[in-house]
């Protein structure tokens, strides 16, 4: 049984809000491609409708990288990296990642993380355990 959970979170200086309806248990991700060790992104995936920004989408940048998969949208006045919108037929289509980090009421350290191998490409299977050396 789920259990989703309005949560409204921020970048750092607070210019870019936003809400989602989060369901947290074991569906936070982290990756050690090159953009998600760099921006230290703890992912979740929602459908668009489940996200909401609720001010400060003129200060919202918008990053485009590899794959093309998915923007990053990040605050242009403190540089976190808040969100992103893509597609991806394994995520079921149209999704919205946000990282768990800028979520006000989230202690990452108390969430069950599943590590993905992006730097190798390797999106078959989340994995529990670290596949990488830290």
């Amino acid at each position: 049984m789920t259990k989703t959970t309005t949560h409204r979170g921020s970048c750092h200086c607070g210019a870019l809000r936003y809400e989602v309806d989060l369901d947290l248990a074991g569906k936070a991700t982290q990756c050690n491609c090159s953009i998600c060790r760099k921006t230290m992104w703890t992912g979740a995936q929602v459908k668009p409708d489940a996200f909401r920004v609720l001010a400060g989408e003129e200060n919202a940048g918008k990053y485009v990288w590899g794959g093309k998969i998915s923007t990053r949208f990040f605050c242009k006045e403190c540089g976190v990296h808040c969100y992103g919108r893509g597609e991806l037929e394994m995520l079921g289509g149209k999704f919205v990642g946000v990282n768990v980090n800028t979520l006000d009421d989230v202690d990452v350290g108390l969430l069950d993380i599943t590590h993905w191998d992006g730097r190798h490409d390797n999106w078959q299977a989340g994995m529990r355990e670290r596949p990488w050396p830290v």
